[in-house]
Formats: structure tokens, sequence, C-alpha cells
């Protein structure tokens, strides 16, 4: 819309509404399908260890499975009409992907932090994929439909009155709009929720990843070796059973170097020129396989680099596949997140949709050709500790989420007038949001129980943590 006038820009806003009402997105559409289809495409795309480790943690409970099947959601999001306004998205704006992070500047701030999914998509899909995992967190904690219902109306209020105000910033300013710990505190509804955050907020901010080095790793005749932390993290020669064969380079004695250093050349091409001069005043150490595959069954591992005063930098590399958003949407826009390299798009989209910048994200491949998505591993300070939130702290959670929401997309899109034009100042497209969100989330618990039913029955592979642990530390043969 660039050289639109403002009244123009309002305009196309609320002309969508003809194309989608508000009202229209109560709608779930037919869902007589097999969940288990998009949940098998998905899981094929990764190894199968990884894949039965990541079934197992979805089936924990239902808000566990919803995080893990971003695929299944968009399917059926694609099956509904949507108002037709695309923007740069997530993909997967759970609950449990928002958060508080130190910020390159070492202050603390919150907003999302998934793009594995993120592709040009409506911006109302993000928005209904945050709103259905409150619904149910609130059913995990066992909370009214009412108190539900408060909720997605909370948060989706909070999106719709923040995107009105982005819709009066200048660019500028809009880009460098970031959710401190200050502003976080003065969002909380009770002074309870202040005093809990601030404490959360306050605690997470004394330790760093560089402070607790001693803890992660040994010193060595030739520098610093990780420490096995299972089962979240593995040194290379035993996280080698859960990798596919053309990573021969990461069992016992392998020269997992060789494997690393075409990578790291690649990614420092991908990063501009004062950060490739920061980036060479650290060198490579270690790596460490990690398992966090709460949002996918990905290889990711984390390399240790050190400075010349042996202060630490740890770089998070995670394969990157393509997004489950993608797929079902059609974008003749010049503004697109599509990428041949799925790498390249991950850390695009971070660039594009964090208002926290990371200095250190970028791209590579490995020598089997599988993208990866790099950047500074950051240590989540505060985050939606479901089991023991009550009604209150969760929505006063649920609010941090729909402004993070807000600046994100307000942000990455340039679009916050249109957008905020389209949801008015009623309480028609938070009432809307609310009807999808209780009877989505009555389908994403029918699911649950036909992919726990899978699990159980052996249809779906599932290893538990301890199951590999057992593999990765297994005795040799005799």
């Amino acid at each position: 819309m660039k050289g639109s006038t403002i009244e123009h820009r309002h305009a196309k806003g609320r002309a969508a509404r003809e194309h989608m009402k508000r009202s229209a997105h109560r709608q779930i559409g037919d869902l007589s399908r097999d969940p288990l289809g998009p949940l098998r495409e998905q899981s094929a795309r990764h190894a199968p260890r990884l894949a039965a480790l990541h079934h197992a943690r979805m089936a924990s409970s239902p808000l566990a499975f919803f995080l893990g099947s971003a695929a299944l959601h968009a399917h059926d999001l694609s099956r509904v009409p949507y108002t037709g306004m695309l923007v740069p998205i997530s993909g997967n704006a759970h609950l449990l992907n928002f958060g508080g992070f130190v910020t390159a500047e070492r202050e603390l701030a919150f907003e999302l932090d998934a793009f594995d999914e993120a592709a040009m998509g409506p911006w109302e899909w993000d928005v209904k994929r945050l709103v259905v995992s409150l619904v149910l967190a609130a059913r995990q904690r066992k909370l009214s439909s009412r108190a539900a219902e408060d909720l997605v109306m909370s948060a989706v209020a909070q999106y719709r009155d923040r995107m009105r105000q982005y819709a009066q910033y200048g660019a500028i300013d809009l880009w460098h709009e970031n959710i401190t710990f200050d502003r976080m505190i003065e969002s909380a509804l009770t002074p309870e929720a202040r005093r809990v955050i601030r404490r959360s907020l306050e605690k997470g901010a004394v330790g760093t990843l560089g402070s607790a080095l001693h803890t992660l790793v040994d010193r060595t005749p030739h520098g610093f070796a990780w420490r096995n932390f299972p089962p979240t993290l593995f040194r290379a020669e035993h996280a080698a059973p859960l990798f596919a064969a053309d990573e021969g380079a990461f069992e016992e004695g392998g020269d997992w170097r060789s494997v690393i250093e075409p990578m790291w050349q690649q990614y420092r091409e991908t990063l501009a020129y004062d950060r490739r001069a920061l980036l060479d005043q650290f060198t490579l150490q270690d790596l460490t396989f990690q398992l966090e595959i709460e949002n996918g069954a990905s290889r990711d591992f984390v390399l240790l680099c050190t400075d010349h005063h042996d202060k630490p930098l740890f770089l998070q590399a995670r394969e990157a596949h393509p997004s489950a958003i993608a797929r079902y949407v059609g974008d003749g826009s010049p503004r697109t997140l599509t990428a041949r390299h799925h790498g390249e798009r991950v850390a695009m989209a971070q660039r594009l949709l964090q208002a926290t910048r990371d200095v250190f994200a970028g791209w590579t491949s490995s020598t089997a050709q599988r993208p990866f998505h790099v950047r500074e591993l950051r240590e989540k300070k505060l985050a939606a500790n479901v089991d023991l939130f009550d009604s209150m702290l969760l929505e006063s959670y649920a609010r941090l989420c729909g402004w993070a929401l807000a600046r994100t997309h307000a942000k990455a899109s340039g679009e916050a007038i249109e957008i905020a034009a389209y949801m008015g100042r009623s309480d028609q497209f938070p009432q809307s949001l609310a009807a999808y969100a209780r009877t989505y989330a009555d389908q994403a618990e029918r699911d649950y129980d036909v992919f726990l039913a899978a699990c159980r029955s052996g249809k779906l592979e599932t290893r538990s943590d301890n199951d590999i642990a057992a593999d990765t530390f297994r005795a040799p043969p005799s």
C-alpha cells in the first residue's frame, strides 16, 4: 500500500469484512478427516527416533499435543474462509512459544520465539492458534468455561487495542517497539500478578548461559568440552544413534569438525560484515546435540565458542523443514518469506518478526544438504508454567501474548492500519474468536484421543526420554 493515504488504507481493512465477516471467524469447517494423516506427513520428515520422542512428548496432554501439531491445525484452518490479508506470521503462536528473554543489550523483553513454520499467511491464523492454546491451558488447570472465555477475550481485546495503537505509529517507531520488563509489569492485571512476574524476571535476570559455563562444560588441555546432560544435551559421539547414517562423523572417534567447519563457513557468509567481524573473534570449541523438540522433531545442536577471555557464545543450529503454513496458502505478493533454503526462511522470519535483535541469526547446510537455521541460544526467563498459574496470572499472561502478537504482526507487515480497521472497536471479533477457540479446542481434544490411541496401539511409535538416554548410553557389544 505504498503511496496510499491513511483513509484508503482504513477503507481497505474495512472492505476485507465483505470477503470475511468478523462473525464468520467462529467457523471451524468440516473436520471429518483422519487427524493422523497430517501428523504422519509431519513425522516423515524427521529421524525416526526423534519423531518417536516427539510423539511421546505430545502424548502428555491435549495442550502438548496442540503445540506439536501445527501441521494439523494449518490443514484445518485452510478449510475455512480467511480474510485474504496475508502478512508474515509465525505459524505456531501457541502460548508456550512466548516468553521473556534477555536481549543482546542485556535487557529483558517479552515476545514470540517460534519461527519454524513461519510463512506469509492470514494474520488471524496466528491469533486463532493462540486462543485455542489458551482454552486448552484453562482446561488443563480445570478452570471454568467462563474463565477460559475470559482468557480469550482478554488476549484478543489486547491484540485489537494494541493494533489500533500501532496503527498510529510511524514506521521507525514501530520497528523499534519492544515489550520491556517495566512495560510487562505495568500490563499485569493485579498487584499479585505484578509481584509474581517481577519475581520471575528478576530471578531470571541473575544468571545467563555464560555464567553457567562451569556447569555445562569441562576445561581440557585443548580448550573446553561439553558434558552430557541427558535427556536434553548429548555429546556428539553419544547422539550418533539418534541421527541418520550420513552423520557418521559424529560417531565416537569421528571427526565432527569435518562436518561443522564447512557449515560454519557457509553460515558466516550469511551474516552482515560487522557481524562476521564479531563472529571471527570467537573460537569454535565443541558441539553438543540438543533434544528440545516440543515444536518438532528436528536435528538440533549447540556450538560452544569462546573469545580471547574464555567468555562463551552459544549458537543453536536447528534443522529447518518446509513450513506447514506455506503449503496451504497461495501468495502472489512480492513480499514473501519464500526461500529455496528453509534455514534462510526461518532466519529471515526471526529477523523480521522479533523485536529483539539477534546479531547471529543466519543459516547453513549440512554435508548431507540438510538446511539449518542458526541463532544465538537464549534463556527463557519468563515462561507459561500452566500447572502453576492461577486464573488471574494466566489472564495476565494471555494479555501479554496478545500484545506481543500484535507487535509482531504490526512490525513485520507494516499493515497495522488495515488489520486494525478490519477488527474495528467492537467486541465482535473477540467474541467470534472465543466461540472458535471453544469449538476447536473440543476438536483438538478429540484428535488427541485418536492420537493417544494410535500411540498405545503401536500405530505411531513413541519413545520416552529414558528410552532415548538408554539408546545413546547403551553398553557396547562384547
